[in-house]
């Protein structure tokens, strides 16, 4: 099948942008489904679902958060004091005449000696800007704390979630598409502690202290600092709405790539074999470029809005900055108040260059948070009713029946085995022959009940297996597969991953009855080889006689 392009595909992702910026609400062309087929990343959210939906993922979190949110109001609270040492400094010591000290004042500065002053105001502002480092670095600290602990909690949530999913999605996600979920996605919300709470509220928190001492200084002025609120607002609007879809658009094309290398390297024998690494360098490459390209196009949208405020900060520095030249000319400003008023200013575009800013830059880890709640959507594999029962080992016999079977794998119509009866009485043996494509590993995929019949029942000790709780089910089988999975450990660790607590003497039991025990004694380090990914530094038969001791040691009663 011959590869498409980046080009052109990066030219329908250009043209998709462009629709989504004429509708913001518009829905990927995957379209719906129901939540058990739908692709990741489909749905559209508002950012108030998002919020509340973020606010809900912090649970365990939200009290370290709201404390440092505190502390950070406390500590910009302190820092809007040290411009005010700067009116006092220049009125009162370095003009002459110098004003006469103000009532509010007089606690601190108890002398009218100009050097005294400067002295007084000096140790203040060294306190209280001492005070604030101390309390900023302290609620940032508490910030970048819960930052860490949630990404541990949002990834553990979405590990466990995904480890869960029906058999069709996980095999949709690929590994190495789950992992970026999970190490991507997951991660990145956590960040949002940050570009969405705690950045904005210190931008807050600065705006809002620093109008209301320009509004006491000269209300005119204030309202000059404020025109530049609505930039914001229209900014946003403008721009913000079109950028997240692109971001989302990214990471799925990342979760693509990591999806397809990890597919690469884990069948890279047969990559080897047909001569096929060119090809799947190839397709890398394609898939790299298309990335590249979607990155850049994003870059530029998001540049936008910086490239605006950076022209018009220093537009609106400059024109105030006139306004309160032509206010100190007129003698109904002080030299004091207007450096007093240039500082607070600063104070003031600053938080609204990162009020901006930000905007823009945690669209990126919204759309992860989008994904990540496409994901937890997703009902867990074959929900049990509420009143299914546990089974355990010594309470059940082993009695397997298949009554009028039949199934079709999801999103297909064709059925792979069509109405099946059949009874394997415990402690039988029953083979299941036909030719390749039968269905015999789709009906052991059902016994085993990663799958659900379409129609017919299974049934166990003859109770339904829809009645039964699936993770005690599952401790009663012992699966060997044809295609052979280990882990990359210990052949000690392979053979008891069946059972938690196995036992050395258990393991070993095992492998002798598995006839596995004598080759691996032969092996320099016996039970404690280790036997890298996938078990790669062994041969298929060995695997496989790793694999039987494995369902051996789980003392399977199917």
């Amino acid at each position: 099948m011959p590869r498409i392009s980046s080009s052109k595909r990066f030219n329908e992702f250009r043209e998709r942008a462009r629709a989504n910026g004429n509708n913001p609400r518009a829905v990927s062309p995957h379209g719906h489904s129901n939540s058990s087929t739908r692709k990741l990343g489909t749905r559209e959210r508002n950012f108030p679902e998002l919020f509340t939906q973020f606010i809900r993922l912090l649970a365990g979190h939200r009290r370290r958060v709201l404390v440092a949110l505190a502390l950070l109001t406390v500590g910009i609270g302190l820092r809007l004091i040290p411009p005010l040492g700067t009116k006092l400094a220049i009125d009162l010591a370095l003009t002459q005449p110098a004003k006469q000290v103000p009532n509010w004042a007089g606690s601190v500065i108890s002398s009218n000696d100009p050097l005294t002053i400067l002295v007084s105001i000096a140790i203040c502002v060294v306190c209280v800007t001492a005070a604030a480092t101390v309390i900023h670095l302290t609620s940032r600290w508490m910030a970048t704390k819960s930052v860490n602990l949630a990404q541990i909690s949002i990834r553990k949530r979405v590990f466990e979630h995904s480890i869960h999913l029906p058999m069709n999605l996980v095999h949709d996600l690929k590994s190495g598409g789950a992992a970026s979920l999970i190490r991507e996605d997951a991660g990145g919300v956590a960040d949002l502690i940050f570009s969405m709470l705690y950045n904005p509220w210190r931008a807050i928190v600065q705006l809002s202290g620093s109008l209301t001492i320009l509004m006491l200084v000269d209300w005119k002025l204030m309202l000059g600092g404020a025109m530049l609120l609505p930039l914001v607002w229209v900014s946003h609007r403008t721009w913000i709405n079109r950028i997240r879809p692109l971001y989302r658009d990214i990471r799925k094309q990342r979760q693509t790539i990591d999806g397809s290398v990890t597919e690469t390297f884990g069948g890279i024998r047969i990559v080897r074999t047909f001569s096929r690494q060119r090809s799947e360098t190839g397709r890398f490459v394609t898939e790299g470029n298309l990335l590249v390209r979607e990155q850049l196009f994003t870059w530029w949208w998001t540049r936008i809005i910086e490239t605006v405020w950076e022209v018009v900060i220093p537009l609106a520095s400059t024109a105030l900055l006139l306004y309160g030249g032509y206010q100190i000319i007129q003698s109904e400003l002080t030299l004091g108040d207007l450096m007093m008023f240039l500082v607070y200013l600063t104070m003031l575009l600053d938080p609204l260059a990162t009020l901006a800013a930000s905007a823009a830059g945690f669209q990126n880890n919204l759309a992860g948070l989008d994904r990540i709640l496409d994901l937890l959507e997703v009902d867990k594999e074959l929900p049990t009713s509420a009143d299914a029962m546990k089974v355990s080992k010594l309470s059940t016999a082993g009695h397997v029946e298949l009554e009028n079977v039949s199934f079709s794998y999801p999103n297909t119509e064709q059925e792979v085995i069509s109405n099946i009866s059949l009874e394997v009485k415990p402690g039988n043996t029953v083979a299941l022959v036909g030719k390749s494509g039968a269905g015999k590993t789709t009906l052991t995929n059902i016994i085993a009940r990663f799958y659900d019949p379409s129609s017919g029942r299974v049934r166990i000790d003859g109770r339904d297996l829809r009645d039964i709780e699936l993770n005690s089910y599952r401790q009663l089988l012992g699966i060997v597969e044809q295609d052979v999975f280990l882990f990359d450990g210990t052949i000690r660790e392979n053979i008891g991953y069946a059972r938690r607590n196995a036992s050395d003497k258990e393991i070993q039991h095992s492998a002798i009855m598995a006839a596995a025990d004598s080759f691996i004694q032969r092996l320099p380090k016996g039970y404690e080889s280790r036997i890298g990914e996938r078990g790669v530094k062994l041969s298929g038969g060995q695997r496989q006689r790793i694999a039987i001791p494995r369902a051996i040691c789980a003392d399977p009663k199917i």
